[in-house]
């Protein structure tokens, strides 16, 4: 602590849930994530990340390495990858191959971040996992087989990820819990706090990070990235409005009511018990939502807070022409010149 940051230093990233909205088709979704990452690379942004999820009526990206195919083959320099690939749901040799490949296609452009949560309910995950049972120590040790198939290949190995080996595809540690901050600390790998949904251990995981972090052949020093649910317009008004949209999701999730992405609502949050306004203020504590200067005041802070090197923005818009305007504000907003005190 105690150094000062400029807020246009911090990257700006995306990670998209591929929603699909009320009234339109997956195919929908596709296409309007795929035009969303291309808005984003014109922008400069650094990365765009794709979520696994399963068994969700309203999220398209369950499929997640096709999808990561699929915008890197619609983009040309902005880095594309998982955010993550849920560990448990998969074989290491399988996720090596599928990221293996992906990096043979796009060389230099593709991220693996890994989670360890199931990333659905529990039927689902029996389907995903069929009879297999998950320990602690499971996900470590997957880790590591994933870091060794992806590295070169090693005298008398065996089992070869082809292809894979030697592709040493960039692999993140994913948490929203001090686990995988810890795991991320002494295996010297870059981490991204799921601060987006789950912000309540957000400075405690980043802080355990930096002070356990050692360094690696990866990374010589900690690199954090933190998630920012971000509803931005051009007036504080308009975006309390738009982040309506995001007020139903979350409430969906809370109560167990997922649906497909909801239009805007007038006056949604007027309308709530204080105990449901509660709630969703918990679970979007990182948000910054409002007009430019309540965007870059929140930013701001978030920066002063967290030292971050990078900001990943969630962006639930239901239109998504809006949904390209919130993300100009979000970059106009980091290009301001003043600097922060972290």
């Amino acid at each position: 602590m105690g150094c000062m940051k400029a807020l246009q230093d911090i990257a700006l990233s995306m990670l998209d849930l591929v929603a699909v909205r009320e009234g339109g088709t997956v195919a929908d979704a596709l296409a309007i994530a795929l035009r969303t990452a291309q808005h984003a690379e014109s922008l400069g942004f650094k990365r765009y990340w794709l979520a696994e999820h399963h068994n969700m009526s309203g999220i398209a990206s369950s499929a997640t390495a096709v999808l990561v195919g699929h915008i890197a083959g619609g983009t040309q320099r902005i880095r594309v990858g998982s955010g993550g690939v849920m560990l448990p749901n998969h074989a290491p040799l399988v996720v090596a191959e599928a990221f293996g490949t992906l990096a043979e296609l796009y060389p230099g452009r593709i991220d693996l971040g890994l989670g360890r949560a199931p990333g659905t309910d529990g039927l689902t995950m029996r389907a995903l996992r069929r009879d297999r049972v998950e320990t602690e120590e499971d996900f470590p040790r997957d880790v590591a087989e994933l870091q060794r198939l992806l590295g070169p290949v090693q005298a008398g190995q065996r089992l070869i990820a082809m292809p894979g080996a030697g592709t040493n595809v960039p692999i993140w540690l994913l948490g929203s819990s001090l686990f995988s901050a810890q795991l991320a600390a002494e295996r010297g790998l870059p981490y991204a706090f799921a601060s987006h949904f789950a912000p309540r251990q957000l400075l405690q995981a980043v802080g355990l990070y930096r002070r356990l972090f050692k360094p690696s052949p990866t990374l010589d020093k900690p690199y954090v990235v933190v998630g920012v649910p971000l509803i931005a317009a051009p007036t504080d008004e308009e975006a309390q409005f738009l982040a309506s949209s995001t007020y139903q999701r979350v409430l969906g999730i809370l109560t167990g009511d997922r649906r497909r992405l909801q239009p805007p609502v007038p006056n949604y949050r007027e309308q709530l018990h204080p105990q449901e306004r509660a709630a969703i203020d918990d679970f979007l504590a990182a948000a910054v939502i409002g007009g430019p200067d309540t965007v870059h005041a929140g930013l701001s802070r978030l920066a002063e807070l967290t030292e971050a090197d990078e900001f990943m923005l969630v962006s639930d818009v239901f239109d998504p022409a809006l949904r390209l305007r919130s993300l100009d504000v979000a970059a106009a907003a980091l290009r301001r010149p003043e600097a922060v005190a972290a």
